[in-house]
């Protein structure tokens, strides 16, 4: 999936504010956060994220978030959990945001299921489902909805320059521990050498 995400990355970066993201994937837990930076290199008036992946009950029910670099610190600018109201082919229990104004600066756009809202205003914070087990997606009843959602989510990101997005700490680790193969068997072939 990542894969998928970096290639449309890099193909579409190059395009400024007329260009509208796609990304699309699925989760396999109720407490899967997707996240997807994004970047203004100035400040702009119409800058739109949502997900149109509910279907009318084909997916699970999704809570976005738009959140801002500040320093070090990712502080929420908005959370939202039902808008089926920003784009064409919304349908109900889809959700985001739009911004009039969104200064400079670096962004990170949430999806989640619902209930499992931020905690609080810093991303640090964390997620409502944190700390609980991971339950699969086809077998959680999810809050306000039912048994067997389907996995897959698609958002839309408008109005801004880039997007990037962010590997999930496990697949950091993926990528750690097959950068230590890799360097294991260099060193095997330069001692056999």
């Amino acid at each position: 999936m990542l894969k998928k995400l970096a290639l449309a990355t890099l193909f579409i970066s190059s395009v400024s504010h007329a260009a509208v993201f796609d990304f699309s994937g699925s989760i396999n837990y109720h407490k899967d956060v997707v996240k997807l930076g994004f970047t203004l290199n100035q400040a702009n008036t119409n800058v739109k994220v949502w997900t149109d992946s509910f279907r009318d009950g084909t997916n699970f029910d999704p809570v976005t978030a738009v959140w801002k670099k500040e320093g070090s610190v990712w502080s929420l600018l908005g959370q939202n959990d039902d808008d089926a109201t920003i784009a064409p082919g919304q349908t109900r229990f889809d959700s985001g945001l739009k911004f009039t104004t969104l200064g400079a600066g670096e962004y990170l756009f949430t999806i989640a299921t619902y209930n499992n809202s931020a905690r609080g205003s810093a991303l640090s914070s964390g997620f409502a489902y944190d700390n609980q087990a991971p339950i699969r997606l086809e077998d959680w009843v999810q809050p306000a909805n039912n048994r067997n959602m389907g996995k897959n989510w698609s958002v839309h990101l408008s109005g801004v320059d880039s997007v990037t997005p962010v590997p999930e700490p496990e697949t950091y680790a993926l990528m750690g521990m097959g950068l230590l193969g890799l360097l294991g068997v260099a060193r095997r072939r330069k001692t056999a050498a």
